[in-house]
């Protein structure tokens, strides 16, 4: 699913401008997409531009005026139709995973932080999922935050059980044939 349907489907739960779509996308959508202002914006302008989303400009006192997005029903169709569609498998990259399939030429305390640091984000993204309990969620958003928790949670306790296998190497002086 590419970030004009996925602003299509923020849409889909409201009214929002481009700052309240970035954040649903850092507070729901982080672990299966990344968006930037610099690619949710210039998605918001093409739909506008094919009818599927439009924005209406409210005054600010000292400030620009305030982008408010809406959902068409030609938007609204045009999403219903992606999302009837098979989604395309999933596909993982990793910069950590990438890291650690070559920790065999790390220090053993690079290993060791770079683990550490990675189960402390991990515990902060389940605190950021769990959110701030004033807005009930919807059933939609219960699960994905449920989903979330449990893969960041799945993924700390697999680095504490494992750990060992990369840090291990390291304390014995293994290192890749040179």
């Amino acid at each position: 699913m590419d970030i004009r349907t996925l602003c299509l489907g923020v849409l889909t739960m409201g009214n929002a401008t481009g700052y309240e779509i970035k954040k649903v996308f850092e507070d729901r959508l982080d672990l299966i997409f990344h968006a930037s202002f610099g690619s949710i914006y210039p998605a918001l302008n093409k739909l506008t531009d094919d009818g599927f989303v439009s924005c209406r400009e409210m005054a600010q006192e000292k400030r620009p005026d305030k982008k408010v997005y809406s959902i068409t029903a030609a938007g609204r169709y045009v999403f219903l139709e992606a999302i009837m569609k098979k989604p395309s498998p999933d596909r993982f990259r990793s910069e950590y995973l990438a890291t650690m399939m070559f920790a065999h030429l790390l220090p053993v305390g690079t290993i060791s932080k770079l683990i550490d640091e990675r189960i402390e984000d991990r515990k902060q993204k389940i605190i950021a999922i769990q959110g701030d309990g004033l807005k009930q969620p919807s059933n939609p958003e219960q699960f994905m935050c449920g989903y979330g928790k449990a893969v960041y949670q799945a993924e700390i306790d697999y680095l504490n059980e494992n750990r060992y296998l990369l840090e291990a190497d390291a304390l014995m002086g293994r290192r890749a044939a040179e």
